[in-house]
């Protein structure tokens, strides 16, 4: 069944995943009205993680949160300021990068504006439609990506005691050929992919006929907003993926709270801290992603947002109640 426009506005109405921000998160807003009383702050949030600007919440710069991990971590990354007039090869020489590369804000929110650059030609263009701080990232080649969310009371006796709330299971926007029928045919059989069709169509021939059996990755990353499946994977929650990303996470001190986007080969290696990237790791704006799974109801996102809260709540009732906490703004 092909999905045009009318049918793409019943769906996104019937299906909560859609809706908009400051509707999913309206609740919260007023929960978030309470706690600012309660606190005597309309700033509380930026004790979730005294480490980061903010406490992750807003005017953080992506290009910052990758520099409190060790550099072996996450994927080679530079930044590129709005005020650069020419962006050259010689500097991708410099930096060790190669084409193509993923390019996104360096300030950037559900991943908009995040897209795979092939050359300097579209390089140069992005830059003059980005009109920002943006980074310049190598592709990380592992095919499996997910999002952990991890959180941590600043009370443990140890950095290194903390637990996995969430694991979200991405599945990319990919079509397989049946030798018939073109890219933008299959596109349509899907709502997800349908949406995706007008930015797609600057990027590739979409009336092009796959031969049959054959699949085609067209959006290598991640992103709710890009056509990606977010699933609930919280079976593969394990002690022993815990205890690694506690220790990993435990490095940084003044980190409570978050999701980090991570490329992996699998799950056993992950479990062992071997064969990961982390994409990126995003403080108290986080979302629990894996509410969006089709099955999820908006009543079972909802339970898992406040549950969510309640522990954001907690970790920064216990960072105030410390004298010592210099949270940065």
């Amino acid at each position: 069944m092909a999905y045009g426009r009318t049918k793409l506005f019943f769906h996104k109405v019937t299906n909560w995943e859609y809706w908009p921000v400051y509707v999913v998160y309206f609740p919260t807003l007023i929960v978030w009205v309470w706690w600012s009383i309660r606190f005597r702050s309309i700033k509380f949030y930026k004790y979730a993680n005294p480490a980061i600007k903010n406490g992750g919440l807003h005017g953080v710069s992506k290009f910052e949160i990758y520099n409190l991990l060790p550099k072996q971590l996450y994927p080679k990354t530079i930044l590129i300021r709005a005020k650069d007039i020419t962006i050259d090869e010689e500097l991708l020489v410099k930096s060790r990068l190669n084409f193509p590369l993923i390019a996104k804000p360096d300030n950037g929110k559900r991943g908009r504006m995040v897209q795979k650059i092939h050359s300097i030609e579209e390089l140069t263009l992005y830059r003059l439609q980005v009109k920002r701080d943006f980074l310049l990232q190598e592709i990380i080649h592992y095919e499996n990506e997910i999002g952990l969310f991890y959180c941590r009371l600043p009370n443990n006796a140890k950095r290194s005691d903390g637990c996995i709330t969430g694991i979200t299971l991405k599945k990319f926007l990919e079509v397989t050929g049946d030798g018939l029928h073109s890219i933008e045919f299959l596109l349509k059989q899907n709502p997800r992919f349908a949406m995706q069709i007008a930015i797609l169509r600057n990027q590739f021939n979409l009336q092009e006929i796959l031969p049959c059996g054959q699949r085609a990755e067209l959006v290598p990353y991640g992103n709710h907003n890009r056509g990606t499946m977010f699933l609930d994977g919280r079976q593969w929650i394990t002690p022993n993926l815990e205890a690694t990303f506690s220790k990993i996470l435990g490095q940084i001190e003044g980190f409570n709270y978050g999701r980090l986007d991570i490329r992996f080969r699998s799950f056993e290696e992950l479990e062992r801290g071997e064969h990961f990237s982390i994409i990126e790791l995003n403080g108290a704006m986080s979302e629990p992603t894996h509410i969006y799974d089709p099955k999820c109801s908006f009543l079972c996102g909802q339970r898992e947002i406040f549950r969510h809260q309640f522990i954001f709540r907690n970790i920064i009732k216990l960072n105030k109640g410390k004298s010592s906490v210099k949270p940065r703004e």
